[in-house]
């Protein structure tokens, strides 16, 4: 089932919340909306939902318009599944009768059945008596999510749906909901402002910016080919290092001439920045240049250091963590740029 955004905007009372944004999420992919607090992801979810009226575009199920200035499609009537960050499970009802809740049209015997099957779907065979409060955070969210796919929504929408588990539940379950989504043929769209998340579950990605879209994207792509200076900052760590347009297309910097594709025009003298991950830069003692360690973070089976030029600017580098230097020393490194992003010099 096709999502599509077509050039919405929504406000509350005369303050624009989103503006001009458009988007298509293909029947059974998995899309996010990345961005930090108040950019408006969760706003485009409600409106989506059929909770928040749109104030122009409008936006469209499978070629179906249900929401434009004006009008809006009943929530009731979308035949979406809503998945929310406090799971919203009725505490006085077990996990089967949980499921089952949305499923009320149906009869008992069938509603029971399916109730029963989709607690299996999601690992929780056997847990049809456990109330929320015997569950772990993990398994509510699990409950949840079975909720929301057994009526067979057109949609599956999450908010937010892993921020309040904690970190190697959210992983491992962020892996699981992804298999069952794809198990299930379902179309999905999440709101999170985690990037890991984001990139562990997530199709396509739209990265929001004050209400606007930055990009809408792949995850690949974001990362290694980012098209604003915005989306090149929030989506993985990186510096942006001057550089010099050649004439020949090269960029020199103080770490070496490179090629890569310009984003955008240069300035007027050929002034640019040139977007630098740390998986560019790379530590070789045998390298001509060197650099100063200026900070590091050990993460366990790696550092990312901060290492400063002999101009000051300074770069990361991602590196294992048995090559583990002390602050101030010096080390060589070298550039390994694969895909390399250019933008204009700014002021």
């Amino acid at each position: 089932m096709q999502l599509e955004l077509d050039n919405l905007r929504c406000a509350y009372d005369d303050t624009p919340v989103l503006s001009g944004l458009s988007f298509t999420l293909a029947e059974k992919q998995i899309g996010c909306l990345l961005g930090p607090s108040g950019c408006g992801k969760t706003t485009a979810l409600r409106a989506i939902a059929g909770f928040e009226p749109v104030t122009g575009g409008q936006i469209l199920l499978d070629g179906e318009v249900i929401s434009r200035a004006g009008y809006r499609l009943p929530a009731a009537r979308r035949r979406m599944g809503m998945v929310f960050q406090d799971y919203a499970l009725l505490p006085h009802l077990n996990a089967l009768d949980n499921v089952a809740f949305g499923l009320h049209a149906w009869p008992a015997r069938q509603r029971r059945a399916r109730a029963r099957e989709y607690l299996g779907l999601v690992g929780l065979k056997g847990s049809d008596r456990r109330f929320p409060h015997e569950l772990s955070g993990g398994q509510q969210q699990r409950v949840a999510l079975a909720r929301a796919l057994a009526p067979e929504p057109r949609l599956v929408l999450m908010d937010e749906p892993f921020a309040s588990l904690d970190v190697d539940m959210r992983g491992h379950l962020l892996r699981e909901v992804r298999d069952i989504l794809r198990r299930c043929g379902a179309t999905a769209l999440m709101v999170t402002h985690n990037q890991l998340e984001a990139f562990a579950i997530g199709d396509r990605i739209g990265v929001l910016e004050g209400g606007r879209l930055a990009q809408w994207d792949t995850p690949y792509n974001l990362y290694h080919r980012p098209v604003s200076r915005f989306t090149a900052s929030f989506v993985g760590d990186g510096v942006l290092l001057s550089g010099q347009m050649r004439p020949d297309g090269r960029v020199a910097t103080e770490i070496g001439d490179l090629n890569g594709r310009l984003s955008g025009s240069p300035s007027p003298d050929g002034r640019v920045q040139v977007l630098l991950r740390p998986d560019d830069i790379v530590h070789d003692d045998r390298a001509g240049m060197t650099a100063v360690v200026h900070d590091k973070a050990f993460r366990g089976a790696d550092i990312l250091y901060t290492l400063a030029l002999a101009s000051g600017a300074r770069v990361l580098a991602l590196v294992p963590s048995h090559h583990n230097h002390a602050l101030g020393e010096s080390i060589g490194i070298r550039l390994e740029t694969d895909h390399l992003v250019v933008f204009p010099e700014t002021s």
